[in-house]
């Protein structure tokens, strides 16, 4: 029997030796992430009245990235509420090291096939790695971590193909927009999307958990890439244990509800006007508008190679009159690495004020919420009217380099006039 990949890892996790999309199906969990800000609070009062306790604690992973750096009362209480529990159920625990998105990889966790839920809606991160990882609510993460299971019907596979690399200064977080614009917020249709071709092959590990991390603006269950040689280079320096993960791939003649073809090298940088990503469109059909704030930060736009490439616009740049830059690196051991190679100092020279590893105004928490009537344009995922502060401010998206390209012109502009340096050399 010809299988997609989603069925593969569902079947495993299920103990089956096959499944059929439309079934529904029990699975295993191999693993549980959870954050301060629909974790412990959330789920130990439903733990309690159940009287029960966690399945395996030693499959639990909590991160806390909403509420950090904890500096209002609130913030703090619900920190220190975290950091109990996770003492208490002695689980894995990240403390302040950044978005879960990007920590739980970078630390290892993650392996091709395994069966992984979060919650978090950005969770199809981790399809990254040939895992079926999607995120699920409080309520239903409680009963995953008193039991290890959960049921889900078996999706039907979209598979999205991108052949040819891309040009310079355009990267995955241009295809998602252009994605959003073409199949739209829905047209996922809750449903496993699998992104392939060679488009895909060269890009990085970083750049491909963009892509699986906007599979929920899509509306997909799941974002999944097939493990190759550069994802296992990749969990294996992060220290996790991979051996066999040949066979997860998409076979010849699989079902598949949709196969979608886009040429990588036409594509140009794209920008989303507000309040959707799916109002996506070429950064060169798009109004010069004014901005007063560049953010570059999330789990989307904000990683390593995110800060590198917004460098290397920035470089010997700096930010124009009246527009206030922000950078809120993705997570701590990413900043470390930029700081070490001189690319947090490119940011500092050009004007930037550097914030929390954390999630942030992305998710409209901390301090720096938009104000009311400012425009801004962003590296994050969402642009949803009120999600990143006042409901008057105005937020576009763009990739990390098409938001440093734009703090430089202080209006929206197109990286491509901006790279003068190579990036290569930052």
């Amino acid at each position: 029997m010809a299988d997609s990949l989603a069925q593969k890892i569902i079947a495993r996790a299920a103990g089956r030796s096959s499944v059929m999309p439309g079934e529904v199906v029990t699975a295993a969990v191999d693993l549980a992430m959870i954050h301060d800000s629909g974790g412990p609070r959330r789920v130990e009062p439903i733990l309690r009245d159940l009287g029960v306790g966690l399945f395996d604690p030693s499959k639990v992973v909590l991160i806390s990235d909403h509420f950090v750096p904890g500096d209002t009362p609130e913030s703090a209480d619900i920190l220190e509420f975290t950091r109990n529990w996770a003492g208490q159920h002695r689980v894995t625990f990240h403390d302040g090291q950044g978005i879960c998105h990007v920590v739980l990889p970078e630390r290892g966790h993650l392996r091709p096939g395994m069966f992984v839920v979060g919650g978090d809606s950005h969770s199809p991160t981790g399809g990254a790695f040939g895992t079926y990882m999607f995120g699920i609510g409080a309520t239903e993460m409680a009963g995953v971590l008193a039991t290890g299971e959960i049921w889900l019907k078996v999706p039907q596979t979209i598979l999205i193909e991108w052949r040819n690399r891309l040009s310079e200064g355009v990267t995955a977080k241009d295809m998602m927009l252009a994605l959003c614009a073409r199949i739209g917020m829905g047209g996922g249709r809750y449903q496993a999307i699998e992104f392939a071709g060679s488009t895909i092959s060269s890009l990085s590990m970083q750049e491909r958990m963009t892509l699986s991390n906007m599979a929920a603006e899509l509306g997909a269950q799941a974002g999944l890439i097939a493990p190759d040689e550069t994802t296992v280079a990749y969990l294996r320096k992060a220290g996790a244990d991979v051996d066999t993960w040949q066979d997860l791939k998409t076979d010849i003649g699989a079902p598949l509800l949709d196969h979608l073809l886009f040429d990588g090298a036409a594509l140009e940088p794209q920008v989303a006007a507000p309040h959707s990503p799916a109002n996506a469109t070429a950064i060169g059909d798009a109004p010069q508008t004014s901005i007063d704030v560049a953010y570059i930060g999330a789990c989307t736009g904000a990683k390593y190679e995110d800060l590198k490439g917004a460098a290397g616009i920035l470089r010997g740049r700096g930010v124009a009159a009246g527009v206030e830059l922000l950078i809120a690196p993705a997570s701590k051991r990413d900043q470390e690495r930029a700081t070490d190679e001189g690319i947090m100092k490119v940011f500092e020279d050009a004007g930037a004020r550097i914030l929390a590893n954390a999630c942030g105004i992305c998710a409209g928490y901390g301090a720096d919420r938009l104000g009311a009537g400012v425009t801004c344009i962003s590296s994050t995922a969402r642009n949803f009217k009120g999600r990143m502060g006042a409901p008057s401010s105005r937020v576009w998206l763009g990739s990390p380099l098409t938001v440093a390209a734009s703090a430089v012109a202080g209006r929206i502009a197109d990286p491509r006039n901006f790279l003068t340096l190579e990036i290569s050399a930052i």
